[in-house]
């Protein structure tokens, strides 16, 4: 998902989770930051307890919560226990399922070989990615990208594939034989299927493997040191566990391989990685400011299913609050949810990643965007 969100105490504290066997006592341990400077100690102590209220009202594991402004990470912590088993405490370190915020990061990597000559944003995706069988009407890399592909989103049951794929195409086996829901570039219409084929389309263009092209052209520029592919077989450190909140009763997740949708839900990252993605992009470190602007210009296509314009751009969520650009993008799988929030005018950003599938992280984001008087959306009335 990627809602714009219209919709997206001290340490050693005791708290108590029911679970369906036995009772877990969680001690929430603030974990220490990664960076934290250039931000007073009244501040920081306001946004803790935000969290902090937050974990103990929604019943949340883990989060980990990092705030950029004017060009440094100002804040970055890790709240709670990442795994409750084995009673590992969470820290600014830990690792969290993305969800769909792996789409951005996708869009600016495959934005990156627009500039680079590499890729035509226009031309069949069949260029780059002959996998994927041509249809009654043309595909487009910029139609995957600003999900008007007309590709279809998941059916019943397909997110809890737990299939392992070797290759980016081999998930196509799932979807790219159905028909399209409508002429591509005519209407919105969401899909994780259709970043799947843009990841094929990445490879193509660029000749490497996607996460490879990903991490030297994304991920190293905006010093994001704890992004990595969400590989089940993987020794991932800091990976945390991911749960489920059911009847006030916390419980492991769901199964789920993520293989066949790596560039639009395959990642695990922390806080800190999302403010120093959102920084870059900012400070032009990754992107032209022309380039930054297109993918940060909302398509306004009719939604396929209410006919109201778009506000997705390519690859994020895009609005404009009190007079200032508001680009965000939220994620939510199994044993996740998350949120990125930034605010190019002020050269702010916050990132709110939950292991917990049922968590709201916007009930972080929003008191902290108020925190810093920053625009927001609100509840209409």
């Amino acid at each position: 998902m990627y809602n714009v969100r219209v919709k997206s105490r001290p340490p050693n504290l005791l708290k108590t989770f029911s679970c369906p066997a036995v009772t877990i006592t969680l001690y929430l341990v603030v974990g220490t930051g990664l960076a934290q400077r250039d931000s007073t100690p009244d501040l920081n102590s306001q946004v803790d307890r935000i969290v902090i209220g937050q974990i103990e009202k929604q019943q949340i594991p883990a989060m980990t919560v990092a705030i950029a402004l004017e060009g440094r990470v100002v804040y970055s912590k890790g709240f709670g226990t990442a795994d409750l088993e084995n009673a590992v405490p969470a820290t600014a370190e830990t690792v969290i399922r993305t969800g769909s915020i792996s789409k951005p990061i996708t869009a600016v990597a495959a934005m990156t070989l627009v500039e680079a000559g590499k890729l035509d944003l226009d031309a069949p995706v069949q260029r780059y990615c002959p996998a994927f069988p041509e249809k009654q009407w043309t595909v487009t890399t910029r139609e995957l990208l600003t999900h008007s592909s007309g590709i279809r989103h998941y059916k019943e049951g397909e997110m809890d594939s737990t299939k392992h794929y070797q290759n980016m195409s081999d998930g196509f086996a799932i979807f790219a034989a159905d028909p399209l829901l409508f002429e591509p570039g005519t209407k919105f219409s969401y899909s994780t299927y259709a970043y799947t084929v843009a990841g094929c389309v990445i490879e193509g263009a660029s000749g490497e493997k996607y996460f490879d092209y990903v991490r030297e052209h994304v991920l190293v520029p905006a010093r994001m040191t704890h992004t990595f592919v969400d590989d089940v077989f993987a020794i991932v450190p800091h990976r945390a566990r991911g749960y489920q909140v059911k009847q006030g009763k916390v419980r492991n997740a769901g199964l789920m391989d993520s293989s066949y949708k790596i560039p639009g839900g395959g990642l695990v990252t922390n806080a800190e990685d999302l403010v120093r993605f959102g920084t870059a992009l900012m400070d032009g470190k990754i992107l032209k400011p022309e380039t930054l602007a297109a993918i940060w210009t909302p398509t306004n296509l009719p939604q396929l299913e209410n006919g109201k314009p778009s506000t997705y751009g390519i690859g994020f969520g895009v609005r404009t609050i009190d007079g200032e650009k508001y680009i965000a993008h939220t994620g939510g799988q199994q044993g996740t949810s998350t949120d990125m929030e930034f605010i190019p005018g002020k050269r702010f950003a916050v990132a709110v990643l939950a292991d917990d599938e049922d968590a709201e992280p916007f009930d972080v984001t929003g008191p902290i965007l108020d925190l810093y008087h920053m625009p927001r959306p609100r509840p209409k009335k």
